[in-house]
């Protein structure tokens, strides 16, 4: 049975209709720094880095598309154009030298338009930028511990709580840091390898036994930021969230008067401070 243009436009204004209901209900269902159901794009930026990784993403998507476009395009002219029927006796041209030369230039440029926004990024993520308070994280079978070397030197461990939201993500110590400031967090691990991961900061970088690795974010909103580890590092690697506060100024000064008595240690360990060189 062959349907009418009126019902295949129905059905295709149903399947839009569907497609952006989806779309839209993920958005609703989004929350600052956490996944949410349904989510099909990047979670919401909550630093500078994760804004121009926002920009580079959609623009490739963009760019992408239309190179899809273009070439769908191409192959639909060809079928129509060159196939046997419309073309019985086929042409013998073998060379196009402008052809040739559009197909090897124009890629050429694309990619060059391409490396220059992506080595910018990978600078910016690479080039931490004066701190204004470190932060160490050392990742251990199956937990983080974080260390503040400019703030009295505590030290505290941060794991999964079965009893909090979300599920998967919240932990009983999270890592508190003020917004709007930069963080430098140096990441190492204490037994094998982990990897230390902020979505919405655009953070991801590996935690290696015996290696120093530095990165940094500076948090423009405020709430709860929440990450997991990104390397598979045993059993309980899904069970190792990675919680970050970020608070106000003076939020942030009262919590830290509160953490050394909470989280005193009488270690003599010695921690790169933000003023001073990393270790």
């Amino acid at each position: 049975m062959r349907m009418s243009m009126g019902r295949v436009g129905r059905h295709l204004l149903g399947l839009a209709v569907a497609g952006l209901t989806l779309a839209t209900g993920g958005a609703a269902f989004a929350e600052l720094g956490q996944p949410a159901p349904w989510e099909w794009t990047l979670q919401q930026s909550g630093s500078p880095v994760m804004d121009n990784i926002v920009w580079f993403h959609n623009f490739l998507f963009v760019l992408i598309t239309l190179i899809t476009l273009f070439v769908l395009a191409l192959l639909v002219v060809v079928v129509i154009k060159f196939n046997a029927k419309a073309n019985p006796v086929p042409s013998r041209t073998t060379h196009n030298t402008l052809i040739e030369v559009a197909w090897t230039l124009i890629p050429v440029l694309i990619l060059v338009g391409i490396s220059v926004p992506s080595f910018r990024l990978l600078f910016l993520e690479l080039d931490v930028p004066k701190a204004d308070l470190t932060i160490k994280a050392t990742g251990k079978q199956w937990y983080w511990s974080y260390a503040y070397p400019d703030n009295g030197k505590f030290e505290f461990d941060s794991l999964m709580a079965q009893d909090k939201q979300p599920r998967l993500l919240g932990v009983d110590n999270e890592m508190v840091v003020p917004v709007n400031k930069v963080i430098r967090v140096q990441v190492t691990g204490a037994d094998v390898i982990h990897a230390f991961a902020l979505p919405a900061f655009g953070v991801k970088i590996d935690a290696i036994p015996g290696r120093l690795n530095e990165t940094w974010f500076k948090a423009t909103k405020t709430g709860m930021f929440y990450g997991q580890c990104s390397e598979l590092c045993g059993k309980d690697h899904a069970f190792m969230p990675i919680a970050i506060r970020v608070v106000e100024d003076k939020e942030f000064a009262s919590w830290v008067d509160a953490a050394k008595k909470k989280y005193a240690s009488g270690g003599t360990s010695t921690y790169a401070s933000a003023a001073g060189p990393t270790q």
